[in-house]
This record gives C-alpha cells, structure tokens and sequence, in this order.
C-alpha cells in the first residue's frame, strides 16, 4: 500500500473527522483540532472550487463548532442529514429512538466508563474508557436493533451505533457527486475506521482514490499514518497547487 499521490485540480475531496482531521479523544467533546486546520480546510476548498465536503458520524452542528467559522458541505450521521454547497438540507425521518433508551441509559449508568451519545436520528455506545465491556454492549445494542426494524447496527473504533438503514457514507459521497461542485471530478475519501470502507468502495469503483488514515486493514488502495500525516500531505498538495508552472524546455 502506497502513500497517496497528490491532488490535481479536478478532485473532489470528502474528509471523514474524528481520528482523520483530528487525533481519536476519549470523550466526543473531549477533540482537539489544530487552530490552522479551519484555514488550510478553507484554502484546500477554495483551490478545489469548492469540492470538498465533511463526511462524518458526527452531526453536521458538531462540526460547524469544532471547524467554526468555516462551514463545508457536510454530510453528518453517516450521511443520515447532508449540507449541501448551496447549503440545501437533507434528512432522514427520525426513527422512534425513544423506545430503546431506558435499558442503554441504565446500563450506561451502572458502568460510568460507557457513554451513551443521542443524535438527531442515530445512538451511540461508546465504550472506549470501558473496553472489557464490549460483549455487554453489542448484546445490549443488537437487542435495540431488534426493535428497531429499520435501524442498522454499525462497530467503529469502541462505539456501537444504530444509525437508519438508508444511511451510508457511500450514499452521501454519490449524493454529492451528482452535484456542482463536485460533478465530473475525481472522488477521493479519507477516513480512519471500518464505518468509511464503505466509501472506500464507492470513491474507487468510480475510479477515485481511497486513503485509509492510521492503522488497520482496509480496502484502500493508499495510506497515511495518521491526522498529522494527512493535515502535512494536504498542505504539500495546496503548495502544488500554488506553485507555478514549470516553463517548457
């Protein structure tokens, strides 16, 4: 697996967040994200005229926060709500997520290591400062999905997620892809985690390119070793851009 090549101008660029853009944390609201990456976010989109986009299990509201003042197209939730480059909203009906609350909030209370995250349309258990507790957790969420017939249960890095079905990171790249700016560009997606592999698939099958950030097996054709590494490879591919054409000779 190689290193990924440089960007040219005819990309369209779709950036998972957590453990891509910034370092893993222990708590969702616990990231950190470099003071410079609002500004080489916006210089990279702007160089891209303006196909680049969020793609993220987050909400998109999670990300205008932690990115603010900058606002990208952005799909949140697994593509579950998308932000479009004119800033068109749209989401998927909110499933009746009220009904398997009480026993995951319970067993979240009983073991304060787990967390238990609400969003617009999806929950998340997170059991990242209670690791030992992965079996209870997955038995606990597979019994959610249960009643939850059009819900799909999704692991990641320490978290289990019950997200609708419809939903899909792959569906949001398409979305954005049938769309200016991005349309008749060549897709790429970076993403740390097994939720992305689905994109993955989707950006190569259209002959894009894949980048699998950290560690792990993947379906990605190319690789960085981590949010560091990305940030540094999309700073040298905004300098490219920049740079003058060499004369011919």
């Amino acid at each position: 697996m190689s290193t990924p090549p440089l960007l040219t101008p005819g990309s369209a660029v779709f950036l998972d967040f957590d453990g891509t853009l910034a370092e893993i944390a222990p708590h969702p609201q616990a990231v950190t994200v470099p003071a410079s990456l609002p500004t080489h976010l916006a210089a990279l989109a702007s160089a891209l005229e303006g196909a680049l986009a969020i793609v993220t299990g987050r909400p998109i509201a999670e990300i205008d926060r932690f990115l603010a003042p900058l606002q990208l197209p952005a799909a949140g939730v697994h593509g579950a709500e998308r932000r479009d480059a004119q800033g068109n909203w749209q989401r998927l009906p909110t499933p009746a997520l009220d009904t398997v609350l009480d026993p995951l909030q319970a067993l979240c209370a009983a073991h304060p290591g787990l967390l238990l995250e609400r969003k617009s349309v999806a929950v998340a258990l997170h059991y990242r400062l209670a690791p030992a507790l992965e079996a209870e957790c997955l038995a606990a969420m597979t019994l959610a999905l249960e009643q939850l017939p059009n819900m799909a249960l999704m692991r990641g890095k320490q978290v289990l997620e019950l997200k609708p079905r419809a939903a899909g990171k792959d569906a949001a790249v398409h979305a954005f892809l049938a769309e200016a700016p991005f349309r008749n560009r060549r897709p790429w997606f970076f993403g740390d985690d097994v939720t992305d592999e689905v994109a993955f698939e989707a950006v190569q099958a259209r002959g894009g390119v894949a980048v699998k950030v950290g560690e792990g097996a993947t379906r990605a054709h190319h690789r960085v070793q981590g949010p560091a590494a990305l940030r540094h490879w999309m700073q040298t591919s905004l300098q490219a851009f920049r740079a003058p054409p060499r004369p011919l000779v």
